[in-house]
């Protein structure tokens, strides 16, 4: 059961929310060549990459990328239409049936890809509830013919700024819920992300997960997003406290701000694209916030989502970055026992 806390302030007009929790809860090569596997890390946590970083103007695939950083986890973009990216080339495979979606884990598995997470994209402000509900639906069923444990929700609604805070934690509640009541047989969980305004929210995260009330339901947990919204450095550890026992999934990402903006409010997003950086590079303490989750209890994947990778001008000084990301975690993970 997860706990219950009561919101004792409004989160981010740029002022404080308190919230009280009454029970607990639980080197650069031209050609990519293959790398032996990483050291394994704590029991239960690893190291895994969102599939488009791979595919982007850097590896010819996903199992080449893979076996060059020395890990075999993918978090696995989904779009509306049920596609998927190939796991073995530059191509795109429609998952539209169970059949398609049990050859698709079979390739993947003979390529050394595995499919930890699928990453789903749902407007539930747009469109119509059937229609996106279907879609989730849809996502947890091919996510367990996947072998994938997890799903992830993007929290963005193209209408957050218009709806009031009640209307947008009822759509989410209606359309996550109907998706999970629909799937009551499944053990895949549902992670929202802290994305964009809304998602970095937290009055917005726990109203929507008590509102469900579902184990099932929980947080893909950005360790850098509230950093990018905003929030003093110190502040985002303890809201990271506050969600670690929701966890379900995570992404990793690290922002290097001057100092002296480090411990003030910021304008969200500012200056994101000047000071995003690699992993090892950034203000958050990533081997912290790894602890922080441990003790939660999350055993879980540490999802890298490096968006520094637009400053590397060339591909190969993106597979550098990427190799250091993975070190970086590999050894975080392997020290925080």
């Amino acid at each position: 059961m997860y706990p219950t806390c009561f919101i004792l302030g409004n989160l981010f007009s740029y002022t404080v929310l308190a919230v009280l929790c009454i029970s607990a809860v639980m080197p650069v090569h031209t050609t990519a060549q293959a790398q032996e596997p990483a050291v394994s890390a704590s029991p239960g946590m690893f190291v895994s990459i969102r599939e488009s970083l791979l595919t982007d103007n850097t590896f010819t695939s996903t199992s080449e990328g893979l076996k060059y950083l020395g890990i075999d986890a993918v978090e696995l973009s989904l779009d509306r239409e049920l596609s998927v990216h190939a796991p073995d080339a530059e191509e795109r495979v429609v998952l539209d049936s169970d059949d398609a979606a049990k050859a698709y884990r079979a390739r993947a598995e003979q390529a050394g890809v595995r499919v930890c997470a699928v990453l789903t994209a749902c407007d539930f402000s747009a469109g119509d509830m059937e229609s996106n509900i279907a879609f989730i639906t849809r996502a947890i069923e091919l996510a367990e013919l996947l072998g994938a444990p997890t799903v992830r929700i993007d929290s963005a609604m193209s209408r957050e700024r218009e709806l009031d805070f009640e209307t947008r934690v009822n759509l989410f509640a209606e359309g996550l819920g109907g998706a999970l009541n629909r799937t009551k047989d499944s053990t895949i969980t549902l992670g929202i992300e802290n994305h964009g305004f809304q998602g970095n929210n937290l009055a917005f995260l726990l109203n929507v997960f008590k509102t469900v009330n579902s184990e099932r339901l929980g947080s893909t947990l950005d360790l850098c997003n509230f950093y990018w919204r905003g929030y003093p450095l110190s502040e985002v550890y303890g809201i990271m406290r506050l969600l670690a026992p929701y966890a379900k999934h995570t992404h990793v990402k690290n922002i290097n701000y001057p100092e002296e903006q480090r411990e003030v409010i910021r304008e969200a997003g500012w200056e994101y694209g000047k000071y995003a950086c690699p992993l090892d590079e950034g203000d958050i303490d990533l081997a912290k916030v790894v602890r922080i989750l441990k003790d939660a209890g999350y055993t879980g994947d540490f999802c890298i989502e490096d968006e520094s990778l637009g400053k590397c001008a060339t591909k190969e000084e993106r597979i550098a970055v990427l190799k250091r990301d993975v070190v970086h975690m590999q050894d975080i993970l392997n020290r925080v026992k």
